[in-house]
Order: C-alpha cells, then structure tokens, then sequence
C-alpha cells in the first residue's frame, strides 16, 4: 500500500512513523513539505528505505498531481485552509483523501466534491484527527449501541503532565489553531436542536483520577465537527468541552476580553501587526515549555438499552512517548488519522464519496487499532448520575 503524506511537521511525524512502524503492508510513503530542513530530519530519523521525500509547495498541482496518481491514499497534515485543493486534486488523481481538518467551511468544500469521489471510486474523509475526529467516532460508536440516547458529552484536553506557569499549558499543537477553538462560536444541541454557544462558557469541574484530580472544562468550537449535525433528531442534548487544569478559562478569557484576539491590524512603534498576531508569537514563545505531554479524553453518553438507564463512558489517558519521542498529542492526533488512512488503503473501509468520519469509521475497530498502538482505553458502564 503506497501512501501520500503532506506534512513532515509534528502531525506528520507521527502518521509517517505509524505507517512505517506500526501498519501492515506498507510498501511506500512519499512525504512533501515546502521545508527541506523537515524533509532531512525525517529521513534521518527513520532511514527507512520505502521512505521517500518532495521538497515542493503543497499548492505546486504539477508535482503533486502524479504523486497523488501513484498513491492509494493521501493525507494531509498542512494548515487546513490547503485542504479543499488538495482533496480536489487527489479526486482527479483517484487517490482516497483525508486530513486533520479545523475549519468548518473548508470541510464543506471538500463535501461538494462527493459526487465527483463517487465517480472516480474513492473517499474524502476530513476532520481525522483527535478533536475534530477520534472524540466524534467513540462519541458516535457511544450512541449507536443505546436504542435510546438521552445526552452525549465529549470532553477532550492536552496539557503538559504538571501544571506549568504562565498559565497551566504548553503548546503542544498550532497556537492559532488553538485560538480559533477559544473564540469561535461552539455548535451544541439542546432541547433537541442545533444551537451555538460562545466559546470559553459554560466553566465546569470535573475528575480524572490521580495525578490529575479536579480539572477544568469549558465550550471551545470545533471539537465536534459534523457530529452535532448527524446526530441532530437522535440526542437531545450534546456537546463538547475543553479540559484544562484549573484558572486557564478565566485567565484566557481575560485576554480576549481585553481584545487580544482581534484580527484588525494596529500600529505599533515597530510597524502593523494584530492583537492576535501578537498574542500568538507570544504563546509560541512563553508556552513552548519543556517536559513530556498528556492527553485526556472522556466520552460519555447517558441513554436506555433494552429498557433499563444505563451510562456508559469512554476514558483515555495516553502519555508521551519517550522511546520514540512522539508526544502524546503527536499519538492522538496522528495516528487516528494513519488508522483511518490504512483502513482506506485496505479496503476495509469502502464508501466512496466525501464522507463524515463518524459515519464510516467503526468506533470498535478504531478501539482495537488503537490497543494495539499502546493507547489506554477505558470502557464502563453504570447507572445515570454515578461517577465514571
């Protein structure tokens, strides 16, 4: 199975180590990146000899075009606003296509080509990673084995292992990716509709067991991305919360409520820039702190099955991972994405079309692959109101 990878930054370091060391029946992995320092770092770090790497503009149609013909399957891990062309052009070049998404209306241009996927035989799947993507498939699986489903909530976070000043976090993905989820408005459904919510709302507490203890969890947008809309009708009530270790809400929403996240340019003494521009070469600097990562997820669906109140719940808590020094984002992110792209690439997996995540990839398979990966996954079950 022969692979096109785009990307060779965190995100892609993790999906290419997952296919050369973790996935069955690879036989070749092409990755592009317009930076030639990333490409050389990759090939050193995997000196694998069914790796093989482009130095181009991931926009560059004239390379790209035949490598997406050569490959069965291509993945992006380039900012989202490429995606919509690069699924394009991996539908002419009858590749099967996804990417890691965050934007909802560059996903709604890669579903206009469903018709056109179905044509050429293949599958576009955006919004594949951790959040949009992992939470909304075990979110989905949750559902699909009640024959009533009352509430759904999805709570995912990554975080440093301990608590760091400035603000309890470190970056351990794209800042400006990060504060778009802070600012945008988050899609729910309550009393059975779709509604939005302002992000940085709606502040709760909740536990995860030691060393963590209580967390914060509060509406960011995105981490759903179509669940909220293929689920509308059958859960009354869903969303999906950020967790942080307690004081970061309050503190972010000091920042953006004192206009740090506007977009419009101003004047400084050293020429234009935007608040947010700022704020975010700021993050990146004061918050690229050291230490090892962890993420946190927990799905949770309240419901009936065969009459009787039951709640069950999904519990992950994946570290980094030192011998291979992929971080724990690293893992959530990309390997789900990789697990996908395989599972495309096999077959196994056969819808062609543009498809939501949620409704191809079956949440006990992704379990399993994920077990497999090391991944701890906790499944429980009891009655409503108990503690997961």
């Amino acid at each position: 199975m022969k692979y096109l990878l785009l990307g060779a930054g965190l995100q892609g370091t993790a999906i290419a180590h997952d296919l050369l060391d973790q996935a069955e029946g690879t036989t070749g992995l092409t990755v592009v990146d317009g930076n030639a320092e990333s490409l050389k770092k990759l090939s050193e770090r995997f000196a694998d000899k069914r790796l093989s790497t482009v130095c181009c503009d991931v926009r560059d149609a004239a390379v790209l075009g035949p490598l997406m013909e050569t490959a069965q399957v291509a993945i992006s891990a380039v900012n989202y606003w490429y995606n919509a062309d690069l699924a394009a052009m991996a539908v002419a070049g009858k590749a099967h296509f996804l990417d890691l998404g965050g934007n909802n209306d560059i996903v709604a241009r890669e579903f206009e080509l469903d018709e056109e996927a179905k044509e050429q035989g293949v599958s576009i799947v955006p919004d594949c990673g951790l959040a949009p993507g992992l939470a909304g498939i075990l979110g989905y699986w949750l559902v699909e084995a009640l024959d009533r489903a009352d509430s759904l909530k999805l709570r995912v976070g990554g975080l440093p292992a301990k608590p760091l000043p400035p603000m309890n976090y470190k970056v351990v993905f794209s800042v400006q990716g990060l504060i778009n989820e802070y600012i945008e408005p988050a899609v729910v459904i309550r009393d059975g509709k779709l509604k939005t919510v302002p992000s940085l709302s709606e502040l709760e507490t909740l536990e995860f067991p030691p060393p963590f203890g209580q967390l914060e969890a509060f509406q960011t947008s995105g981490g759903t991305s179509t669940l909220p809309q293929t689920l509308a009708g059958r859960v009354p009530d869903l969303d999906y919360k950020t967790i942080r270790y307690k004081g970061h809400c309050a503190q972010f929403k000091l920042l953006n409520d004192l206009g740090f996240c506007d977009s419009v340019p101003r004047q400084g003494k050293e020429g234009t820039m935007s608040p947010r521009e700022m704020l975010a070469q700021l993050m990146d600097e004061k918050l690229d702190l050291p230490g090892p990562d962890v993420v946190l997820l927990q799905a949770e669906v309240v419901g009936y099955k065969s009459e009787k109140a039951i709640r069950r719940t999904v519990r992950i808590i994946d570290h980094h991972d030192s011998t291979h020094d992929i971080s724990a984002m690293m893992r959530m992110t990309g390997y789900p994405a990789a697990i996908i792209a395989q599972l495309l690439a096999s077959g196994e997996i056969s819808a062609p079309g543009a498809h939501p995540q949620e409704l191809i990839v079956p949440g006990d398979r992704m379990i399993e692959l994920l077990r497999l990966r090391g991944v701890d996954i906790e499944i429980t079950e009891g009655l409503p109101g108990e503690p997961a």
